[in-house]
């Protein structure tokens, strides 16, 4: 089983390493990093490299396909090459899935249309502009496209998808494996629970300028 992450420049580091750290632990996996060029791709903050082994064009079957998101995915919304590729490989996926704005790539490759997905909280109503239906939900299943919202939610659907292709006692080893037991110090891990000074802030802050 392959599954293929998907990196480019400018992407947010969690969307892809998260779903990678609970994906990589199924039975037989091979979990390959591709990139339109292969070498290192830099993440949103400069800081941090990925390191892409596989060119897209050499990734060609993958059963399982992880699109992260991040700034770097608004010059990507009309890129032919990653969009012709996403509709390539989907045509094969066994599962089709995206954490944080990565949705709005499937959705720009016209991989969402009439279905429910989610994204980022700050980007979820541009989902409708691709014919997607945006659910505000932390991870959102139909059929095959599994979507995540921001960003810590990949992990969450990690372990979903898990579950689903190697049964629940998998995913609950890896579960507690990777210790993922989220005891936050504050209630402001969703718009609906933070204060709303504290989410109008980070409205106007937003680094997410989608069109």
């Amino acid at each position: 089983m392959q599954i293929a992450i998907v990196v480019f420049d400018r992407f947010t580091a969690l969307d892809a390493v998260g779903p990678y750290e609970i994906l990589s632990r199924l039975p037989g996996a091979e979990t390959v990093f591709t990139a339109e060029r292969t070498g290192a791709v830099r993440t949103d903050t400069g800081a941090l490299a990925v390191v892409a082994d596989r060119a897209l064009d050499e990734v060609t079957r993958p059963d399982v396909v992880v699109v992260p998101g991040g700034p770097g995915q608004q010059a990507l919304m009309e890129h032919r090459p990653l969009l012709d590729w996403l509709r390539a490989v989907d045509a094969t996926s066994t599962w089709t899935t995206s954490v944080c704005t990565g949705s709005l790539l499937l959705a720009a490759a016209g991989l969402l249309d009439g279905r429910r997905a989610t994204s980022h909280w700050l980007a979820l109503d541009q989902l409708k502009r691709f014919g997607a239906e945006p659910v505000e939900e932390r991870v959102v299943s139909d059929g095959k496209y599994v979507t995540a919202a921001g960003v810590s939610a990949g992990i969450d659907m990690a372990l979903t998808l898990s579950g689903r292709i190697a049964g629940d006692e998998h995913a609950q080893a890896v579960q507690l494996a990777t210790e993922y037991d989220p005891q936050p110090p504050y209630a402001a891990g969703s718009p609906r629970k933070a204060p709303a000074h504290v989410v109008e802030a980070l409205r106007g802050r937003s680094r997410f300028i989608l069109t």
